[in-house]
């Protein structure tokens, strides 16, 4: 999955917050969802509109992006 199949950024979306490609829910919310203590099965269930791969796509390259070597 490519970067832009999996999130959107459009002034004319949210104010150009990045979002799940297709959807309208932000990024960001997956992570105040898991800061907050919630599961991804409960992330999933209250925003249906975004698939388990592409949470979980997202998770993975923030990781990637966050322990790689300068």
């Amino acid at each position: 999955m490519n970067l832009n199949s999996l999130i959107t950024i459009d002034p004319e979306i949210l104010g150009g917050t990045p979002v799940f490609a297709g959807t309208r829910v932000p990024v960001e919310s997956l992570f105040k969802y898991l800061e907050g203590n919630y599961t991804l099965d409960e992330f999933l269930d209250c925003f249906p509109t975004v698939t388990r791969e592409m949470a979980v796509e997202v998770l993975e390259r923030s990781e990637s992006a966050l322990f790689a070597t300068a």
